[in-house]
């Protein structure tokens, strides 16, 4: 790729109007009210709330029963199953608003509502499985596939710890990521996921992180060898071209949509939620707040100093900027998607180089807001200091790791083969 091939938004790639914000099903909510409903649950519960679930280290069972009453695992979620189809741009425009309120909640509902997308790409029985009984069921995920699974007739049989399970507390299913053996369709190893019910494996507590800490991402353990049908396989090959198993049941465009071609957003909401509501808080309290000033500035608006001022215009401007980049991407890919178009390797790795860009982006603009806040803000009382923890935990996830993300980026610009996941 170079800057003369570099994918610019095609004629009615509106991020304003992205085919993602509407719902084709019959009596979905709108968006708006779907939005001021998280504005609501944000500000109203998850704030309030932030320093119990950071110390519960779990999202709670009163922020998952929000989530659902409001229908945010349905967003997503195949009509068939009760779900409304909206696309990804609909998906950031919620969970990074659960975001300002606070971040692991807001990750653990954007796992929840990201992966009923991901299921309806599975083959139609393994959807089938997972919502004929419960619409309303949640899949938690451990991506990495660091285990082999054996072949068996009929399926496989797997045993093993899976690590970074985000809200399985709140969780009837789980998604591992596998190792399969050479076979039929794959001449080659390869990976992939297996779906398995929460009665065939059990929680691992070993979740104690000084930030996101309340995302309860806790492992995955199946102690005894156990049986997974075949159908409930799908492969990364799979999951990464533009038409998954689960197109066939589910039609619309929104399923054949590559998942590292957007699904990494799920990471980067609550993110740019997290940088927005350290902004909020802070203009919140420097209108009001007058320094003691031990050294020089006693009794000074907080407001009246230029490098505050400063460094919020420019918190501002990368919170605005994050919030852009992500916007446009997803708004190509949907009209793209819409449009039965594939989507291109160029795309695919700019998309990767801006979550990445975005998360780094969203993560300096709390860094910026945090060095203004003074001592006063290390109080764990102090919703600024959590963000700053929370933000600064997102953005080391390995999906998001700048220097992985832009090195592989940087070898496809370079006519390099890029050597990473996209």
């Amino acid at each position: 790729m170079n800057h003369s091939s570099t994918p610019i938004p095609t004629a009615g790639a509106d991020p304003v109007r992205a085919p993602g914000r509407h719902s084709p099903v019959a009596g979905a909510p709108v968006l708006s009210t779907l939005v001021a409903r998280a504005r609501e649950i944000s500000q109203g519960f998850l704030k309030p709330h932030a320093q119990q679930t950071e110390e519960s280290r779990r999202v709670s069972e009163e922020a998952t029963a929000l989530f659902r009453d409001a229908g945010f695992f349905r967003l997503m979620q195949p009509a068939q199953f009760g779900g409304y189809e909206f696309g990804f741009s609909a998906f950031v425009d919620i969970i990074s608003e659960l975001g300002r309120g606070c971040p692991s909640s807001a990750w653990g509902c954007s796992l929840g509502s990201v992966h009923q997308w991901l299921i309806g790409t599975f083959p139609a029985q393994a959807q089938r499985d997972v919502w004929e009984q419960n619409p309303d069921a949640i899949v938690c995920g451990s991506y990495a596939p660091t285990i082999k699974a054996e072949a068996v007739e009929g399926g496989y049989v797997v045993s093993g710890r899976w690590h970074w399970a985000s809200n399985i507390d709140n969780s009837q299913w789980a998604m591992i990521g596998v190792q399969f053996a050479p076979d039929d369709e794959t001449p080659t190893p390869h990976a992939g996921f297996l779906l398995v019910p929460s009665e065939q494996w059990s929680v691992h507590d070993d979740w104690f992180n000084a930030g996101q800490a309340g995302t309860g991402s806790k492992a995955i353990d199946i102690k005894t060898p156990t049986f997974v049908p075949a159908y409930r396989k799908l492969t990364f090959a799979q999951a990464s071209s533009n038409l998954p198993p689960g197109a066939a049941l589910n039609t619309n465009p929104i399923y054949r949509i590559p998942f590292l071609s957007a699904l990494p957003v799920c990471l980067v909401s609550p993110i740019l939620g997290a940088a927005q509501g350290a902004l909020d808080e802070f203009l919140a309290m420097a209108g009001s707040r007058v320094t003691r000033g031990a050294v020089a500035g006693g009794g000074s608006r907080l407001a009246e100093f230029f490098p505050v001022q400063s460094r919020v215009a420019e918190a501002s401007a990368m919170v605005d900027a994050a919030r852009l980049l992500i916007y446009r991407d997803i708004a190509e890919v949907e009209t793209h998607a819409m449009a039965g178009k594939a989507i291109d390797v160029d795309t695919r790795i700019r998309n990767r180089l801006d979550h990445a860009f975005a998360a780094r982006l969203s993560r300096d603009a709390i860094n910026a807001i945090f060095d203004n806040i003074g001592g006063n803000g290390l109080a764990l009382s102090q919703p600024v200091q959590r963000l700053w923890r929370d933000g600064n935990a997102i953005a080391k996830h390995i999906s998001l790791n700048w220097d992985a993300v832009s090195s592989m980026a940087g070898q496809h610009l370079l006519g390099l083969e890029p050597k990473g996941q996209y």
